[in-house]
Order: C-alpha cells, then structure tokens, then sequence
C-alpha cells in the first residue's frame, strides 16, 4: 500500500473516498457528535446525518455518503471514534482498519483520511493511522480460489501543517505497518509450506532485502554447541531444525548495549510424544508466531537505522510424535549445562527458548526479550486481550511498557516470585520442564529465568493475542503479528 501526505483543503481534494472521524463530545447520558475537521464544507455535507441521529460517534461506526455536496470527493465516509476522552492512538489505530477494511469491502482502491485533531500530535497520529491501516489491509485467505483480493493500493493523509515536514513519520509508520504484515504472513502459512528450513530461507531472503546480517545453522552445529534443550524437540521430526541469527549492527553504535531478540519458531506443534487432542489441533501452525514476530521486528529495525545493536535467535523446529522423539522422564541437558526432567513433551517452546536464551547472551547480548506462543495458561489469566509479559528486571519493563503504549498494543505484567520456583524443582535432574496445572504461566517463564540468569530479561507469552479467533471491523481472522509494534519501540527507546 502506497501511502502520502497532502495539506490540500479537505474538500478540494479529489478522491474516491473522503474519510474524516467523528467523536462523541457528549456527556454519558447524552449524544453530542462532532467531526475532527475544521473544513465546513465536511461539516456541511455531513450535519444532516449527524442531526438526523443515525450518526453517534460509536467507535467504529461506519456512516458512507455518496456524491456529497460541495465535495470533490465521490464518498464521504463518516467513521466513528468513540468519546472524546477516551480517544488515544489504541483507538485511531482501530478506525482506521475499520476505514480500509470497509472500503476495500465495496472495491475501493484508495482513499484520503483527515487528520484527527484531537489529543494526539501530528506525527503520533500518522503513525496510527498508517499502522492500523496496514492491519485491516491484510487478509488471510491467501489459497482460497476464489480469492478476490480486494485491497487498498494508495492511502492519503490530509494535514493541517506543512506535508514535508511530517515525512518522516510516515515512513517510519510504513515500515513498521509492512513489518508486522510480514509477520503476519509468515504465521499465516500452513505447517507444510512454512517448515524450519522454509522459515530460515524466508529470513535469509529478507535479510538481503533490508540489509541484515543472517546466519542459518543446521542439526549438526545444533548438536556442536551442546543445545540439548532446542535439539531434545527437534529430534522427533523428519524436517530438519533451523538455529535462525540476524545481526543488526549499525555503524556509529556504541558497543553497549547489545539487545537480543529471542523468538520461539515451533512451525507446528502435535506435543509430541504428549500429543494434543485433534480438535484445534490445526491452529498449531501459529505455534512459530515468536518466532516471526522477531523477524518482522528486525525487518523494521533494519529500515528505520536505530543506533543500537541488535541480534535475534530464531530457533526453529517441529515437534513430533516418533520412534526418534523424546519422551516423559528423559534426562536432556541444556547449553548452558542445566539438567532438564521432562515431564511433558507439549512443554517444549520453553526447552527451544533455554538454549536460544543461553546462545543469546553467549553472542553478547546484554539485555533480553523472548516471544512465544508459550502457554494455554496465559489464554486462561488474560483471555484474548492481553499479552502476558513477565520480567527479571523493573526498569527494563518500564521501558518496555512505554513502547507498548506507544505501540497500542496491551501487555499484562504477571510475577515471577521466587516461591514459584519450587515448582518446576525436580528430584532427578536441575528441574522440570512443567510445574503442574496451576500458575501455568508463571512456570514457564520461572523456567525461562533460569537461562536468562541476571541479564535483564523480558519474557512475552502471546499465545491468546498471536491470532483473532473472529473478524472485528478492523482486523480479519487470523494473525495478529502481536509484539512486532512495540519491540520496534522498544529498540528505538535504547537508540534515543
């Protein structure tokens, strides 16, 4: 999607469609709707919708008029914002997928959007609009034959200062929106197009494109650097694992810090030899969506030039039931040399996250943050709003939790006090990979803690926000590319 700035009158501009957002100025029991445009023609040509009642300014709500009067444009549509004090970024970012996926849905190819006036700065408003838009313009149906592809070639936006001056936050916001679709394409893929040595090659050919460094090892450097954990999984699969580094290390940036980005790439997930039940079994192919998250959040490092080091680990494999596969009660020994009991074979994202972790901070990395579609506990604790977010480190997660609310994205902490360790204590081995049925979460990321050590650490459990089980108005079925947003945010914080 081709995306430009205008500081033409709203009005005068010729365009399929003229979009401009209406908030709810009113009290709680009372409507009162305004249009975010100083132009008075906009207003004009919509006051009869907006005294007739039918408009209310919910969020999201869709308002199409056609051939509006004293309009060059051939379609105002009238979309709704919510109430003025609730009005943010978050919400912006929703309308204007309303505004793409409502428009592409009646064939339109491209549209102008004014600038919302309210609360937000010109360039945080580009930002969300842009994003957002990125969201509603992708699809999921990508080997339906009868496909129509309907989609949003050209998105304007109308300012009301100098166009030029906000350029850069356009593009900032374009590689950013690209980004997470790139993610979001990759977890969309089915398991048998999207295997570990697939998933690399997608990386590999990314890296060249933006201009990453991208190192892809094999079982045989697997099993050289002693990843017993990440290999334990691999073992039962006839497709070979991928251990997936890109470096991002620009010139001028100081040595320290060094951020490591480390992503679970399980591209399907039977549990193993501990195999799930069939019913739902197929959304399994998601279980890489960490993994891809890193990946589109390095694609967008690479445009955007922060001055800070990054390097991602993406440890990629299958779990699969066979004759080879690791079973309850085997002994496997991870990098870092903890013995692990294996009690549950399903537990195994946070098994290829303990050596990615390990390997990590062996490359140098200083500080760290994992993602994984990790546990069904945390879909239990936060539903499917919230990511769940855990941390070793109080300042780290503050700046993390900036860059989400820059992001508009939400993540829920959740502790990590020692007394849970206990847990995951086994009387075999260092300790288990499960803890037992309460506190799921919480287990694996103790777990996790264990091969972060005292490196600042944050661990992102996105397995109820990686994919929309429905359509909403502003996001199709499917993935979400969660965390992509705000781990570019993050990464940039460190370069300001």
């Amino acid at each position: 999607m081709k995306t430009k700035l205008s500081s033409a009158t709203p009005a005068q501009l010729e365009t399929e469609c003229l979009v401009v957002i209406a908030l709810d100025r009113g009290s709680k029991d009372k409507t009162e709707v305004t249009l975010e445009t100083t132009d008075d023609a906009v207003r004009k040509a919509s006051e009869e919708v907006i005294a007739s009642g039918e408009l209310t300014g919910k969020s999201c709500e869709v308002t199409l008029l056609h051939h509006p009067a004293g309009l060059k444009a051939k379609r105002l549509l009238v979309l709704g914002g919510g109430k003025v004090q609730t009005f943010s970024g978050f919400e912006l970012r929703r309308v204007a997928g309303t505004a793409v996926r409502a428009l592409k849905s009646r064939g339109l190819r491209s549209f102008a959007l004014a600038l919302p006036q309210n609360g937000l700065s010109a360039d945080q408003a580009i930002k969300a609009v842009v994003e957002g838009a990125f969201v509603g313009n992708f699809d999921a149906d990508t080997y339906r034959s009868d496909r129509k592809d309907q989609k949003i070639d050209e998105l304007t936006l109308i300012t009301n200062g100098e166009a030029g001056k906000l350029q850069s936050a356009l593009d900032e916001a374009r590689a950013i929106g690209e980004s997470q679709n790139f993610t979001r394409t990759l977890v969309n893929e089915p398991s048998n197009r999207m295997t570990p040595t697939i998933l690399a090659e997608r990386a590999k050919q990314m890296a060249q494109e933006v201009g990453l460094k991208c190192e892809v090892y094999g079982a045989d450097k697997i099993k050289e650097l002693k990843m017993g954990a990440f290999w334990s999984v691999a073992q039962g699969s006839d497709e070979p694992p991928a251990l997936i580094v890109l470096r991002y290390e620009p010139a001028g940036a100081p040595e320290k810090p060094v951020l490591g980005l480390v992503g679970k790439g399980v591209t399907f997930d039977t549990g193993g030899i501990s195999i799930k039940p069939a019913d739902g079994m197929e959304k399994m192919k998601y279980d890489m969506a960490g993994g891809a998250a890193m990946l589109g959040a390095m694609r967008a490092i690479a445009l955007l030039k922060p001055k800070v080091k990054v390097i991602a680990v993406v440890c990629a494999t299958e779990n699969m039931p066979s004759g080879k596969a690791q079973k309850p009660g085997d002994i496997q020994i991870a990098m870092s040399g903890k013995s692990i009991e294996i009690i549950n074979t399903d537990a195994e994202g946070r098994l290829v996250l303990a050596d990615g972790l390990y390997y990590a901070r062996q490359l140098g990395c200083t500080h760290l943050v994992d993602a994984a579609t990790l546990t069904g506990a945390v879909v239990v604790a936060l539903g499917y709003v919230n990511a769940g977010i855990f941390a070793n480190d109080d300042k780290l997660y503050d700046r993390f939790q900036q860059a989400e609310t820059k992001a508009g994205e939400k993540f829920w902490r959740l502790p990590l006090d020692d007394e849970y360790k206990e847990v995951i204590k086994s009387s075999i081995a260092d300790i288990m990979n499960t803890g037992g049925r309460w506190g799921g979460a919480i287990n694996a990321a103790m777990f996790l803690k264990e091969f972060a050590e005292e490196t600042p650490w944050l661990h992102l459990d996105i397995a109820g926000t990686a994919w929309t089980e429905e359509a909403k108005p502003w996001i199709a079925k499917g993935p979400s590319g969660i965390a992509v947003r705000s781990l570019v945010e993050f990464v940039k914080d460190f370069s300001s």
